[in-house]
């Protein structure tokens, strides 16, 4: 009995150097492989001034990206839900995917400077930090409810 015991740890012993030591090699792969695309973004980064038109999170499928783009995209970004900026560049309105930190500091009807690589938007010209954001939005929600307790009660609803 005390036999049985030691061979089942010693197999779910096995098991588990055997996945760590997977998981790290997988990792180190994804690692390169990020690095190699970071590089093509920074080489093919260029600053352009869009206007915002909307941004909302949406699976990439429904974005109307053309076939030959929706075809090189990975199965499994299709399924994730990523952050989406309609945008008009010069004449032309596209969507764009966005980079998550860019997108909370995008400002909606607003004509914004930003770097793009492709249709990927990298960064933002004057971009604030999470911590900054934080407090634009906390001043703004002190604003918001003084403001809305001076009006009287019948003007705080809309005809």
């Amino acid at each position: 009995m005390d036999n049985w015991i030691w061979t089942v740890m010693m197999v779910a012993a096995l098991v588990a150097i055997i996945g760590i030591t997977i998981f790290y090699f997988l990792n180190k792969w994804a690692g390169k492989k990020a690095a190699q695309q970071q590089d093509m973004v920074n080489q093919h980064r260029q600053s352009v001034s869009i206007y915002v038109i909307d941004k909302k999170k949406d699976k990439i499928t429904s974005a109307g990206f053309p076939k030959a783009v929706a075809d090189q995209i990975p199965r499994m970004a299709k399924l994730v839900k990523t952050p989406l900026v309609k945008a008009k560049i010069g004449p032309q309105i596209m969507t764009l995917v966005c980079d998550a930190a860019v997108f909370d500091a995008l400002p909606i009807k607003k004509t914004v400077t930003v770097e793009i690589a492709g249709a990927y938007i990298v960064g933002m010209k004057g971009m604030k930090t999470k911590m900054e954001m934080a407090e634009i939005r906390k001043a703004r929600r002190k604003d918001g409810g003084e403001a809305a307790a001076s009006k009287p009660w019948y003007k705080k609803f809309k005809k």
